[in-house]
């Protein structure tokens, strides 16, 4: 129970980190221009399967550096201004996690 209400703050920043890495994900894969019928919907299941899978890995790889750094600095930091600086925060760490990705994937081909 403790566990819970310790994480339970949260909540709304690990959403926000997921929906983060699924945009980044969208912008990556670009629009599904195939049509959904025929053949296409099997293009389009995956698609949509892709999308939500590695934008979720990279969603949670956003929102564990953001408990991180808000658990080890931010709150360290407290005033008035928290949600601000947290908003900030989960916005430099997403373009952080984006350009690895981008290195990871285009300049090394490991992914």
């Amino acid at each position: 129970m403790k566990a819970l209400k310790r994480i339970e703050p949260y909540f709304f920043w690990i959403a926000m980190s997921l929906l983060l890495g699924i945009g980044y994900m969208r912008i990556v894969l670009g629009p599904n221009e195939v049509s959904d019928k025929g053949l296409g919907y099997i293009y389009h299941v995956f698609y949509d399967l892709g999308l939500l899978y590695v934008g979720s890995i990279i969603g949670a790889v956003i929102a564990i550096l953001f408990i991180i750094v808000d658990v080890f600095y931010l709150k360290k930091k407290a005033n008035t201004k928290l949600k601000i600086k947290r908003f900030v925060a989960i916005f430099l760490i997403a373009m952080f996690v984006a350009i690895i990705h981008y290195i990871l994937e285009k300049k090394i081909d490991v992914i």
